[in-house]
């Protein structure tokens, strides 16, 4: 923390202030505040006000109303309505436990919640009613959207208390989710979807066969995705408790196709039915994270 401002940059510093409220005002006021446009453009705006247009203008939001009555051209401008609703789906099953030993840094559990009291934080001061979800195999904490500061620091209470739980079953769950959510509302699933890929897919399109809006943040650890073991050593699943014993030199490269691939197919299968999909690997500082993935969302 400084004197102009909080601004946390490596997720392990993070970690050190225990206090979930504190990071995602710092991270949100430090380093983000300037971006007074909602990172989900486009997911529901209304119309605000006209301004004359001028040469780079988007053609598409020429008023020819305004055009036939006036002989001038106008743009429409828009801004986002204040009472969007989302719910984050956060993972809290035994895989999200996982750091890499080898490594200064967090759970990804812990990465997960800190990224959640970020955006919520974030929401929250736009005005934005937010509502969260736990889940494993079952659902745990199911608090739906609102927009107050108690909300949102029973939220962060609630964050702080988590700790890893059973296996997984991401796709049942979504399923389940994605019948309970009437209203239309921004889901934005933080998990590490060690599950069935084309499960987990077809849960995804659920949730926009019914018009919701998706953000998908995939956390993983950064050992997951470069293991940088050399070793001889035992792996033990976090989930069921199998150990097997394995030579890294001899699986490195298969290993690193299957995770790449299975990287990839989630990144490719959201794009198609447009998703959000944002890789996050734990040793990512949250704001750089973020700061890119609001300007490609708001990038023409």
């Amino acid at each position: 923390m400084n004197d102009t401002g909080y601004r946390y940059l490596e997720p392990e510093a993070l970690a050190r202030v225990k206090n979930l409220s504190m990071v995602a005002r710092g991270v949100v006021e430090g380093f983000i505040s300037g971006l007074h446009s909602s990172p989900y453009k486009g997911f529901s705006v209304e119309f605000a006000e006209h301004r004359e247009y001028t040469a780079g203008d988007d053609p598409r939001h020429l008023d020819y109303r305004m055009l036939a009555r006036t002989d001038r051209l106008y743009i429409k401008q828009y801004e986002e309505e204040t009472n969007m609703r989302i719910q984050i789906l956060l993972d809290t099953s035994g895989s999200m436990g996982y750091r890499h030993d080898g490594s200064k840094g967090i759970t990804k559990l812990q990465y997960a919640s800190y990224l959640t009291a970020i955006l919520s934080y974030l929401m929250t001061r736009q005005q934005d009613s937010v509502g969260l979800t736990t889940f494993d195999t079952e659902i745990h904490l199911d608090m739906p959207a609102r927009s107050s500061p108690r909300h949102f620091n029973e939220m962060m209470r609630q964050l702080e208390a988590l700790a890893p739980g059973n296996k997984t079953d991401v796709a049942e769950t979504l399923h389940r989710l994605a019948n309970r959510f009437k209203r239309r509302c921004l889901i934005v699933l933080v998990s590490d979807l060690y599950d069935d890929p084309d499960d987990v897919i077809r849960a995804l399109h659920h949730f926009r066969h019914r018009r919701h809006e998706v953000i998908l943040f995939h956390v993983l650890d950064k050992a997951e995705i470069d293991f940088p073991f050399n070793e001889v050593m035992a792996f033990t699943d976090m989930e069921t408790g199998e150990r097997i014993q394995v030579d890294p030199a001899y699986v490195r490269d298969t290993y690193k196709k299957q995770v790449d691939e299975f990287i990839e197919g989630y990144r490719r299968a959201c794009a198609e039915v447009q998703i959000d999909y944002i890789l996050a690997d734990t040793s990512t500082p949250y704001d750089f994270m973020l700061s890119r993935y609001i300007s490609a969302r708001n990038r023409p």
